[in-house]
């Protein structure tokens, strides 16, 4: 099934070839992979070497190990691979302007994709969510509340890979919003405000119409970048 390997780095390139099996289509989600045993022979390396690189491959949640059934690539990844991904992204520090550049690129085409995409219930759960930003008791609750607002709008784009990438970056977002928040209502602006702009959203994606709803997610990103001075 998989190809022999000749090379010193064998954790490495053993890796190397279950991922090239995935992205030529061999392998695919939920498959059992071969035993330990048979991919040491195909390869041409030690069953450790083998056994070391499934690890990695579990620890990062792309495999799983089923007792006393073998390995299998997973099929409900979660977040079992972002958790590493989005603390790499932590250490690189970013900027606050860095991250409203990747927020606003992200979410203004999601927004646009859910123009077209969003379903009546979905609606219906961003409008639910809204109205309990208006009864909001605490900054607290005002915040977990748009923290779902925006997670919900991601969903609805239906376009797989962009959630991805957001759920990734979801701690680095989480925190953005919370800051972006605390930056506007310092700068003047009141709880109306934001609120007015989650509700202009929600009306122009009932409209379904694009053009609405890019420019009602473009208010909401002006009024962060004015509060930030960018």
């Amino acid at each position: 099934m998989l190809t022999n390997i000749k090379t010193p780095k064998v954790y490495d390139q053993v890796i190397e070839e279950i991922k090239n099996k995935i992205k030529n289509g061999e392998i695919k989600k939920g498959d059992k992979l071969p035993s330990e045993r048979e991919m040491a022979e195909s390869l041409g390396v030690s069953r450790t070497s083998v056994r070391e690189a499934l690890r990695a491959l579990e620890v990062i949640g792309l495999v799983e190990s089923r007792q006393g059934a073998g390995n299998y690539i997973r099929t409900n990844f979660n977040n079992s691979l972002f958790e590493p991904l989005s603390i790499m992204f932590m250490l690189q520090e970013s900027s606050p302007k860095e991250m409203y550049d990747l927020r606003e690129t992200l979410e203004l085409q999601c927004a646009k994709l859910s123009a077209k995409n969003i379903e009546d219930n979905e609606l219906e759960l961003l409008t639910a969510i809204l109205d309990r930003m208006y009864v909001a008791e605490s900054e607290e609750e005002s915040l977990e509340l748009d923290i779902k607002f925006h997670y919900l709008l991601a969903k609805t784009s239906r376009n797989v890979l962009l959630i991805n990438v957001v759920e990734v970056i979801s701690q680095l977002m989480d925190e953005f919003i919370k800051k972006s928040r605390m930056q506007i209502l310092h700068e003047g602006n009141t709880r109306e405000n934001l609120l007015d702009i989650h509700e202009n959203l929600v009306r122009a994606l009932k409209c379904r119409d694009e053009l609405k709803v890019s420019s009602a997610m473009k208010e909401h990103f002006d009024l962060i970048r004015k509060a930030y001075g960018y």
